[in-house]
């Protein structure tokens, strides 16, 4: 058994839960939202270019120019018309009402489409691989790692280089000082959810293209993005990469051991990162 191999196709597949992560730690880190339905959005955008194909017939990659503008109106109305009234009566009303959208979209979806398994072909991008040094690397997976690095280096600069990213990080430290300083915070909630669901609508697609989806995969793909946020740190984007590199990784190597493995692995790493490390790998710190 090559564990080297089984390892490095672990870390790419965490290239795919750190893309389900990273609407889920920006809807947390600015807004304190903890989104019980990121994982049905997911889910949800999958179905949006599922729809564009049928009518379209375009390549899975290019429903991304419909499905993202598409997502980020839905995460942008949300926000405001519903979410940003929840936020100020702590916890629980967030859980409850983003619980509700979550239970409303898998029955929509299940209505629509049925409970039948779909997938999004993509041709032979999805089975081919290449070798470097005695090993076999995947392509598409390859392709969805590199593209989580970009997303994160992205939004990096986006929240440390620019007026805009600034507002989110004074808006998350101090919400009531940001607004004495001038920010709209609703808009400015408005916006990040807009802008996770960018990200949510990426991790969709991507995920549709390399394993089935129904209108119940919701639920665990909100597992695998709330392990990885937790493992690499709140609030912390490179440790979500590394969270999902872990869980991949994890996943990987129980699969390896026995199929029915593969799941609980992972689960089994997180809990123990969680006893070892609870506040996770890098968790942002406030001055």
């Amino acid at each position: 058994m090559n564990w080297v191999q089984i390892v490095v196709q672990g870390g790419l597949l965490g290239g795919l839960y750190a893309l389900f992560a990273i609407g889920l730690s920006l809807s947390f880190g600015i807004m304190r939202l903890v989104n019980i339905a990121h994982g049905d959005l997911i889910v949800l955008s999958a179905y949006i270019g599922l729809m564009v194909i049928n009518a379209t017939g375009v390549h899975p990659v290019a429903t991304l120019i419909v499905v993202v503008p598409v997502m980020f109106v839905l995460g942008y109305v949300l926000q405001r018309a519903l979410l940003n009234q929840t936020l100020t009566g702590g916890l629980l009303p967030p859980l409850l009402v983003t619980f509700g959208i979550s239970v409303i979209i898998e029955n929509v979806l299940l209505q629509g489409f049925g409970a039948d398994n779909r997938r999004l072909q993509a041709g032979a991008i999805e089975t081919s691989s290449f070798e470097i040094g005695g090993l076999a690397v995947g392509v598409y997976p390859l392709i969805v790692f590199a593209t989580a690095v970009v997303c994160i280096a992205g939004l990096q600069l986006l929240f440390y280089r620019t007026a805009l990213g600034r507002a989110f990080r004074a808006t998350s430290d101090d919400a009531e000082t940001a607004e004495l300083m001038g920010i709209d915070n609703r808009h400015l909630y408005a916006l990040g959810l807009g802008i996770a669901m960018v990200f949510t609508a990426l991790a969709g697609i991507l995920m549709a293209i390399r394993t089935n989806f129904d209108p119940a995969a919701g639920p665990i793909r909100l597992i695998f993005a709330f392990e990885a946020v937790i493992i690499g740190g709140l609030g912390s984007l490179w440790g979500t990469l590394l969270g999902g590199m872990v869980l991949g990784i994890a996943q990987a190597i129980g699969a390896a051991l026995s199929p029915t493995w593969q799941i609980l692995a992972g689960h089994i790493a997180f809990l123990i990162i969680l006893l070892v490390r609870p506040s996770g790998f890098f968790p942002r710190t406030r001055d």
